[in-house]
């Protein structure tokens, strides 16, 4: 895994020189994902790498824990609080649907959350520019694999350095990268919700992922589970769908 984080530090600053750019950034969410991205960038540039943390109608936890990730690292950063501009926008829209006649209360929870994932795509994006450099992604194997992430929004980014690696893999990664003990044990959660985590969400657990993605014997109905989530994400996994030459 030592090897493998010097190739993965090594392929940053080869994306950043080939763009012809100066560094990297990443979302801080207080999780252990970008928790291990924020490491890697400080690595890969130890001075022309940043960290933004966005709290958006977020539980407070999560930004303390992000700051435990800015400290165990020593990545310079910002906090950028959107919650008063998702406010803002997103009471808008339903303003403007409740007029209608047309808001539908049913998928407004999901609706809420994924916009305030795509607010902070947009900073994220914003502040990369001022600097010049690469948006850095923050999904795992099975993140990617299930869709279990924001389309435009945690998966609008320019590189996914960790996309082939399991769960517990990014685990065994961020103990060698020295990431604290209670990021790395803490339940994932994309803190969409009060009491909100991925594995109840999703309907299985990050072993049973990893394990499928292995190859591994897993019960029948985390196998379906698995296969359902991935089929219905596929759009996420590719560019906008284009129709062929007329």
């Amino acid at each position: 895994m030592e090897q493998k984080i010097e190739k993965l530090i090594e392929w940053l600053r080869e994306q950043v020189k080939e763009a012809g750019l100066n560094g990297a950034i990443v979302g801080i969410s207080g999780g252990i994902d970008s928790a291990v991205v924020a490491h890697l960038i400080k690595r890969a540039f130890p001075n022309n790498s940043l960290g933004l943390i966005m709290p958006c109608k977020s539980n407070p936890k999560d930004k303390e824990d992000a700051l435990k990730v800015v400290e165990s690292c020593g990545i310079d950063y910002y906090v950028i609080d959107l919650t008063e501009t998702h406010h803002t926008l997103f009471g808008e829209i339903e303003r403007q649907l409740k007029e209608k006649g047309e808001w539908n209360e049913k998928v407004a929870k999901l609706g809420d959350a994924n916009t305030r994932a795509r607010l902070r795509m947009t900073t994220l994006y914003a502040v990369a520019n001022n600097y010049g450099y690469l948006v850095v992604g923050t999904d795992n194997a099975a993140e990617w694999h299930t869709g279990y992430f924001t389309k435009y929004g945690d998966g609008g980014v320019d590189l996914v350095p960790l996309v082939h690696f399991t769960k517990g893999e990014v685990r065994e990664m961020a103990r060698i990268l020295g990431v604290p003990d209670e990021i790395i044990t803490k339940a994932p959660s994309a803190g969409l919700w009060e009491g909100q985590t991925d594995e109840n969400e999703m309907g299985t657990t990050y072993e049973m992922i990893d394990k499928y993605l292995k190859g591994e014997e897993i019960p029948e109905k985390d196998r379906q589970i698995i296969e359902r989530l991935h089929n219905r994400s596929h759009h996420k996994r590719r560019l906008a769908a284009a129709p062929p030459k007329f």
